[in-house]
């Protein structure tokens, strides 16, 4: 099954979170502990696309794959914000995660299958999204 995330409404380069200053925000995937397929946060939209194996079990549903995080029945998909250096490595700030629970309701068991999930990168103050991700910021289909 593929699980692929479509965001929008990206925060802009630059992110002051009253600590630190952020100029060069990017956003990426989490495959393991490294942040991957980084997009700059200036552009319009952003996707990935992840394969996860769901498999049935007599206490619920158990989730595989690269980018799948956490433990049994909390798993998770990390977004990951952060600032590359004029080094060119990539800092890590803040954090997103795509509940794995929230799309068992669409899995249909089709191995061939992809469940979209939309998200809004923003949250209400301006900044990248971070910690759970629900709606409406977040669209399942």
């Amino acid at each position: 099954m593929l699980l692929e995330i479509r965001g929008h409404h990206l925060p802009g380069r630059s992110w002051h979170d009253g600590a630190e200053r952020h100029d060069r925000v990017h956003v990426g995937i989490q495959i393991g502990r490294e942040p991957r397929e980084l997009v700059p946060a200036d552009t319009a939209t952003a996707s990935w696309t992840v394969d996860i194996e769901p498999s049935a079990r007599d206490d619920g549903t158990d989730f595989r794959g690269a980018a799948v995080q956490g433990k049994r029945g909390a798993w998770f998909i990390y977004l990951t914000w952060g600032d590359i250096g004029e080094d060119g490595t990539f800092t890590i700030f803040r954090r997103a995660k795509l509940m794995l629970d929230d799309i068992k309701p669409l899995i249909t068991g089709d191995h061939g299958q992809t469940i979209v999930a939309t998200v809004d990168l923003t949250d209400d103050c301006g900044g990248p999204r971070c910690a759970r991700l629900r709606e409406p910021a977040l669209r399942l289909a």
